[in-house]
């Protein structure tokens, strides 16, 4: 790694875009123009530095001819006027009078799998980055020259791939805070790649086997590699990595870093609906793939899929949970993985929705080996919290799933990063992978069995009851659901219904709209079913009544039903507006939260139990879903210690000495 800090190119990168705004063109359109360049600065830095290692592995001995052709026999990459001439971007830019004669014939040396990755020329194909259509607009505004030549300012020779994606996390983050088109992109800073890593090491014995790596979201290839490189760093492990990304910029600068390590292969387009990888399966998975992020416009694919990946959806507003469940499929029998997901894949979805059924998928597969709250403030573009997926195909410990609030380890950053102000240093990253790897309870993680996070939601019907405890199905004859009346006369409101045939058709929509304006739990509405008898009800007792002259009679807990038909004409009758009442008992459906237990009687038990101490009223149990939820604030919730009232009303008396002062100034 050099001792030269690459981000002094940061500022030098970002002042390209006063060229550009200067000109006219929108911020949102910088990293259309920007992306190219720091490819193609990328690329350049990357064939320089791999000639500089084969020439010392060579030597010198070998002829000139014959060390090109090696290159070229190597595969990864090539431009003419790079390697034969000798001459680089800023060479070119040297002579302002031969420049678009030599920049032509700089990116016409290029091979072809490079030249579709950075569109150089206007022919139809891949073109990830258009480049020709970029250079073709910086032309027509008259800066194409001054535009390269800050861009040929920009040496990267002497950084590694780590370094150079760090440089292309801060440029992208100034990107993301302009351009829609990263909605729900959060790029990965290189501490949680870090954690990330340590996480994956403590999975891996150092016994040279192979292996296999994979990104399905991998963007730029920051993680992926930057995993990679970690892993080789500690231990002897041959490794491969694997990538897929349907962003075009991002793609080209994953697939131009792939040519140049030992292993890689990088493809493109939407892992959901294309997986380039069908028959792969690997050691180990890592992603951060899209936070709400919508799927709608690929809701045929996904509800259509045949592999058998997704073992329900989510809601179409957010689909990192397809992404989850993607990765789980891809992960080897002994494979683990660690993915990135913001607070919704925790507790979106009630109970049978298709969130919980994932989560519930999830934890009866015994996958999921821990769940780590990061600190907020931890990425360029966002300052909620955010959670790493412990994914384990070969848990240590089965049926256990442990809890880290790791919220807590981090270190101001001296200087804030867009919305990144904090940092998981080394010594917070050793004390959580550690505290993982004990999997013991400590101050800020707890072990659960899994069963904890599921939980039963009860249907149940309950039938309201008035304050002597009756309900109006008391009153009704058996297997009798209601009781019709024959009404005279309906009034409520100064409003009087009280012929109930009605030959006229036309007056059906009125007529509704008057009973829908009938509220029956309002005590003047009253329906009468004789001059002298009349029913309603006592929102103050909660009982239907009967009124008659002689006495008042409480039915117990009911409701009046009202409604209104069109009856079609028969033989005898001509067509008509019919007005019917019912008294009916009220019942109302609710939904109870009742502890879990994968033990069917003692499941029951639990709702049983709950019932008995919480319900009062007579129910019936109906339909009942079992989900799945983690609540971090709950498991981690810590009362916030009161202060005396002394304390508080000596605050609030020194508050109103300081009010009486500045009135008294005011002369108030």
């Amino acid at each position: 790694m050099s001792n030269n800090n690459i981000l002094k190119y940061e500022s030098k990168i970002w002042n390209t875009a006063d060229l550009l705004r200067s000109s006219g063109f929108k911020e949102s359109d910088f990293p259309k123009f920007m992306m190219p360049f720091f490819a193609l600065a990328m690329v350049e830095s990357r064939f320089i530095r791999m000639a500089g290692e084969l020439r010392a592995e060579v030597g010198d001995e070998l002829s000139n001819e014959d060390f090109l052709e090696l290159i070229k026999d190597g595969d990864q990459g090539y431009n003419v006027y790079l390697f034969e001439h000798n001459k680089r971007l800023k060479d070119i830019c040297k002579n302002d009078k031969s420049f678009e004669i030599d920049f032509d014939a700089y990116m016409g040396g290029f091979d072809s799998e490079t030249k579709d990755l950075l569109g150089v020329d206007r022919a139809e194909g891949d073109k990830f980055l258009d480049l020709y259509g970029v250079v073709r607009q910086l032309k027509a505004k008259k800066i194409f020259y001054a535009y390269v030549k800050e861009w040929s300012e920009v040496d990267l020779k002497s950084y590694d791939n780590s370094e150079i994606t760090t440089l292309e996390e801060h440029i992208k983050r100034k990107w993301a805070d302009i351009s829609a088109e990263t909605a729900g992109e959060q790029y990965t800073p290189d501490d949680v790649i870090s954690l990330i890593s340590e996480i994956v090491a403590t999975k891996i014995e150092n016994s040279g086997s192979f292996l296999k790596i994979y990104d399905p979201t991998c963007g730029g290839g920051n993680m992926l590699y930057g995993v990679e490189d970690r892993i080789n760093q500690k231990f002897s492990t041959p490794t491969a990595t694997y990538g897929q990304d349907w962003n075009d910029a991002l793609f080209a600068l994953a697939k131009i870093e792939s040519r140049f390590r030992p292993d890689s292969q990088i493809e493109y387009g939407n892992t959901l609906t294309d997986d380039k990888y069908p028959f792969e399966e690997f050691d180990i998975v890592v992603a951060n793939p899209p936070y709400g992020v919508d799927w709608k416009g690929f809701r045929s694919e996904i509800t259509n899929d045949k592999t058998g990946r997704f073992h329900d959806t989510p809601a179409v507003s957010d689909g990192q949970l397809l992404f989850l469940q993607h990765l789980i499929s891809k992960m080897n029998l002994q494979g683990m993985g660690v993915v990135v997901h913001n607070g919704s894949t925790l507790f979106s979805g009630d109970a049978g929705s298709g969130e919980s059924n994932i989560r519930k998928w999830l934890f009866d597969q015994d996958i999921v080996e821990a769940i780590i709250q990061l600190p907020t403030d931890e990425f360029f573009n966002t300052g909620i919290f955010t959670y790493l997926w412990v994914l384990n195909k070969n848990k240590k410990y089965k049926n256990r799933v442990m809890m880290i609030n790791a919220s807590d380890k981090f270190v101001p950053m001296k200087k804030n990063k867009g919305k990144k102000r904090k940092e998981i240093d080394e010594p917070n990253r050793l004390d959580i992978v550690k505290t993982l790897t004990e999997f013991k309870d400590n101050e800020y993680a707890k072990v659960f069995e899994k069963e904890f996070f599921y939980f039963n939601k009860q249907a149940l019907m309950l039938t309201n009851l008035d304050v002597n405890g009756k309900s109006f199905e008391d009153e009704l004859p058996p297997k009798k659901k209601s009781l019709k009346l024959t009404p005279l006369k309906i009034v409520q409101d100064e409003i009087t219904v009280d012929e109930f045939s009605y030959n006229d058709i036309g007056k059906l929509d009125e007529i509704k709209e008057t009973i829908k304006a009938f509220d029956y739990k309002e005590s003047d509405l009253r329906v009468y079913v004789d001059e002298d008898v009349y029913y309603f009800y006592d929102s103050d007792r909660e009982t239907l009544i009967k009124q008659s002259q002689e006495k008042q009679e409480e039915l117990g807990c009911g409701k009046i039903v009202i409604k209104s038909s069109h009856k079609k004409a028969t033989k005898t009758k001509e067509a008509n507006i019919t007005i019917t009442v019912e008294l009916r008992a009220d019942y109302s459906k609710d939904y109870e939260i009742i502890p879990y237990s994968s033990e069917e009687e003692l499941n029951q038990k639990n709702i049983d139990d709950f019932m008995a101490k919480y319900i009062s009223k007579p129910f019936e149990l109906l339909d009942n879903v079992v989900g799945v939820e983690i609540n971090f604030n709950k498991i981690f919730y810590k009362p916030q210690k009161l202060r005396p009232l002394e304390t508080i009303l000596a605050e609030l008396s020194e508050i109103n000495s300081e009010l009486v002062e500045m009135e008294s100034e005011l002369g108030l």
